[in-house]
């Protein structure tokens, strides 16, 4: 595990010897150990590899008061050397490197200030601080621009949302208030061209019964970042209404997220009967955590299913650029747009 942190995410950069055996410094040991304690509390070593000692610090202390606090969830306790730790003498040492001379990334400033504004931005979250959050997002809208606060923060921060949901940490009350404070926060950031009337319509929502709509909040902001007209639904819509909705505003697509629940008995049928009520020019697109686990139903209605975000802006790209439909022509059986 600590050579993936190395070699993956720059966790530290140990010293060789002539022999190529690592050699960690009592700084490099004591970080490893606060990473060891985070992630065993859940947080992501993709996010926290990236902090400074001093934040890693602060991070571990929030830790233990939100432990004591809570009560019933202990912090895990710091090892100790020597009993089948992370960090023991022999493991410091370190055998021969299967890989020689591998270049280790350096965790830069830039990507410890984008740690940071996500564990701050959860912390804003746990204790329903909408105006701390909104602070968080203006910060990194304003250093990291309208595409960087997306996929730097918000995405990162879903994850971890959604992440610590499933282990019981967070509630979905945390889920919808972040879905709220973040879907405001982007329609006024939203780039203006993106909202003029010609601009090519997407529908995006949740089917019935998927009630976590962070996902598709973001999927709508970035929609409306490469100059598409989302119609932003809301979460949580039979097939009628979705189709219906799509027909009037004259929809080239739409676009679904499913994060949970993964077994829903119904949610296969109501994919078919979408697609049945949508004319054929119009795509299905879905996304989400728990879109794989309804992979049948999804290639039974020829849906397209990207692989993360950025795979999704790629093919909201490709459709923008050929046009509605699969000859160029527009949807004859579309209502007029409202």
């Amino acid at each position: 595990m600590i050579r993936v942190w190395e070699k993956r995410y720059g966790a530290v950069v140990p010293a060789r010897t002539g022999t190529n055996r690592r050699l960690y410094s009592d700084a490099e040991i004591e970080r490893l150990r606060l990473l060891a304690r985070a992630t065993e509390a859940g947080h992501k070593i993709g996010i926290i590899a990236k902090l400074e000692l001093a934040d890693l610090k602060r991070l571990v202390a929030t830790m233990a008061v939100q432990g004591a606090m809570e009560g019933d969830k202990p912090v895990p306790k710091e090892p100790s050397h020597g009993q089948g730790t992370p960090v023991t003498k022999a493991w410091a040492e370190g055998a021969p490197h299967e890989a020689e001379n591998v270049a280790l990334p350096e965790a830069g400033s830039a990507e410890q200030s984008d740690a940071r504004l996500v564990l701050d931005a959860l912390e804003a979250t746990r204790s329903f601080r909408s105006d701390f959050l909104e602070r968080i997002l203006e910060q990194g809208a304003v250093r990291m621009g309208h595409n960087g606060v997306l996929y730097r923060l918000i995405c990162p921060l879903a994850q971890e949302i959604g992440e610590l949901w499933q282990r019981g940490e967070v509630t979905a009350a945390h889920e919808h208030f972040a879905s709220a404070v973040i879907r405001d926060f982007l329609m006024r950031h939203a780039r203006p061209y993106a909202m003029e009337e010609g601009a090519p319509r997407v529908i995006v929502t949740t089917p019935a019964g998927q009630l976590h709509e962070l996902g598709a909040v973001m999927v709508a902001a970035a929609a409306a970042n490469l100059g598409w007209r989302p119609v932003y639904l809301g979460p949580s819509l039979p097939p009628a209404e979705i189709a219906g909705a799509a027909l009037q505003n004259g929809a080239r697509a739409v676009l679904l997220s499913i994060v949970y629940p993964a077994d829903d008995r119904w949610l296969p049928r109501d994919l078919v009967q979408l697609r049945k009520l949508l004319p054929a020019s119009v795509e299905i697109v879905v996304g989400g955590r728990s879109a794989r686990a309804y992979a049948d139903a999804l290639k039974q209605i020829g849906a397209i299913s990207p692989d993360g975000m950025e795979e999704l802006c790629d093919l909201l790209e490709e459709m923008r650029e050929s046009g509605p439909g699969d000859d160029g022509t527009s949807n004859p059986n579309a209502g007029t747009p409202t």
